[in-house]
């Protein structure tokens, strides 16, 4: 990992903050530890307890994100050693040693996964749920060959009845070709998607980390009026939690200000949806105009 990058993150709780890399820790399963004891399969973590003010860490998929004991018990700012952990983590990873160091007998062991298949609104999604993270973040895939740096997206556009993939924190949502039943082959999925988390084997590569990266750039790097920035902050706080629940996801595009114009991007279930029409002018446009008094007349899904 020797081109590995550390991003700190602070968190709406102020004793935690995450360090992100652009690299995979770990694949499809998270840890936390609460003690030194609790950390004897990870090297880094027991190094981390040994700074005073840590009180337990977690480690994700690309982060690990510690809590401090409270500024009253130690007199420790984040801000103050923030930047010196963010190293610490940076030429560990950069060794090339281990996070979690795996026992002998864990390789014989398949971790159980569960897998359940979810309807979604959209009748040609299925939504297939794991008792694991899967994803960091977002991704869509239209095709096989976006999938370059996504193994198992790859593997289920194999399928010759899969059209779109679309993966979020802990599903997968499903686009079917429109020649085939769900009743067909939802099981067979399922199986699929199950026994490839529980063999192991690699979700993600650590180059879609390195691509969002630079994506997530361009859009820090925009400079969004006040009204796109009130937009944004309803879709993101009222809406995107309800649309994701459906397997979907919705991301702002645009506003025109002549038109009064809201555009969005529809991804996952929602995208095609028979029922997105409603939705979008029922209830995304009506609680922009009442929640924007005005300022938003219209919603249109560029992708609808």
């Amino acid at each position: 990992m020797s081109k590995t990058n550390i991003t700190v993150q602070l968190t709406k709780n102020e004793n935690i903050v995450k360090f992100v890399t652009n690299s995979f820790i770990t694949q499809s399963k998270s840890y936390e530890f609460n003690n030194i004891d609790e950390a004897e399969d990870s090297p880094i973590t027991q190094h981390l307890f040994h700074l005073p003010f840590v009180k337990t860490v977690y480690i994700s998929q690309n982060f690990i994100a510690i809590e401090k004991f409270p500024f009253n018990l130690t007199q420790v700012k984040w801000e103050d050693v923030q930047t010196e952990v963010a190293n610490t983590i940076s030429d560990y990873l950069k060794s090339g040693q281990q996070v979690i160091i795996k026992k002998e007998d864990d390789f014989s062991k398949k971790n159980p996964i569960t897998i359940y298949a979810e309807s979604t609104p959209n009748p040609e999604v299925l939504k297939f749920v794991a008792n694991r993270s899967l994803a960091n973040t977002m991704y869509e895939f239209k095709n096989k060959s976006e999938t370059v740096f996504a193994p198992l997206a790859g593997e289920l556009f194999n399928f010759p009845f899969v059209k779109e993939v679309f993966m979020n924190t802990n599903y997968i949502s499903i686009t079917k070709k429109d020649s085939y039943n769900w009743q067909e082959f939802s099981n067979e999925l399922r199986e699929y998607i199950r026994n490839y988390i529980e063999e192991g084997k690699t979700i993600f590569k650590d180059e879609i980390l390195q691509k969002e990266e630079q994506t997530n750039q361009l859009t820090e790097d925009r400079d969004y009026t006040e009204i796109e920035k009130e937009i944004i902050s309803i879709l993101n706080e009222y809406i995107r939690p309800a649309v994701e629940g459906d397997g979907g996801n919705i991301a702002f595009d645009s506003y025109n200000t002549d038109t009064k114009t809201v555009k969005v991007i529809l991804q996952g279930a929602c995208s095609g949806c028979p029922s997105s029409t409603i939705t979008l002018k029922n209830g995304i446009e009506n609680m922009l105009r009442e929640m924007l008094h005005g300022k938003v007349e219209f919603v249109e899904a560029l992708n609808q």
